[in-house]
């Protein structure tokens, strides 16, 4: 597109926030944030429930809306589950290791991959509403080795592709009657 087809001034700056519809506000909040490390941040008051999750670091953005009850609700009175139309949605992060054990200990499945030709290592998650995540990581600075507080290292893997355990592009393993229970697991 040429200039000359632009709006002058007008340009697409990044996403700002993913909105989430949900029947379980709690179990959702427990996800983003015990799980995946978001803050809950001050909310307007819309006159319906929700919360808002920002990145934790000092003014970091709300990236995630949650919202529960009222417009959350479908013409049968429940929140719709997974993403329809959207396949997932992408957050980059550091410490893929350090989420593979966080998802280990709240009985979460996942999945692991690495973009063909680049060094870009991913993790896919669901969350109780039946998102899919992908966390996005530079592999360059995931590999090598860890040292534990008494001196000894071990060797950090590479992303797990076997079957069952690398993701498949297309391919769910989000169940519903499955998924843990987040309320007591991470309380």
């Amino acid at each position: 597109m040429t200039a000359a087809h632009r709006a002058p001034g007008a340009a697409i700056l990044g996403l700002f926030h993913v909105a989430i519809k949900t029947s379980n506000l709690n179990a959702t909040r427990e996800f983003w944030c015990k799980v995946l490390g978001l803050k809950e941040i001050a909310r307007p008051d819309f006159g319906y429930p929700g919360a808002w999750l920002a990145c934790p670091q000092p003014g970091g953005q709300a990236i995630i809306h949650v919202y529960a009850g009222g417009p959350a609700l479908g013409p049968e009175g429940i929140a719709p589950a997974g993403t329809a139309a959207i396949d997932h949605l992408s957050v980059a992060c550091l410490g893929f290791h350090d989420y593979v054990a966080r998802f280990k200990a709240a009985g979460l499945a996942w999945r692991e991959f690495i973009v063909p030709g680049t060094t870009l290592w991913q993790l896919f998650v669901y969350d109780p509403s039946g998102v899919q995540i992908e966390l996005t990581f530079e592999g360059s600075i995931e590999g090598g080795t860890r040292t534990a507080a008494d001196g000894t290292t071990t060797e950090l893997p590479l992303p797990d592709m076997s079957p069952g355990c690398g993701y498949v592009a297309g391919a769910t393993f989000f169940d519903p009657l499955k998924y843990p229970d987040l309320l007591t697991l991470l309380n």
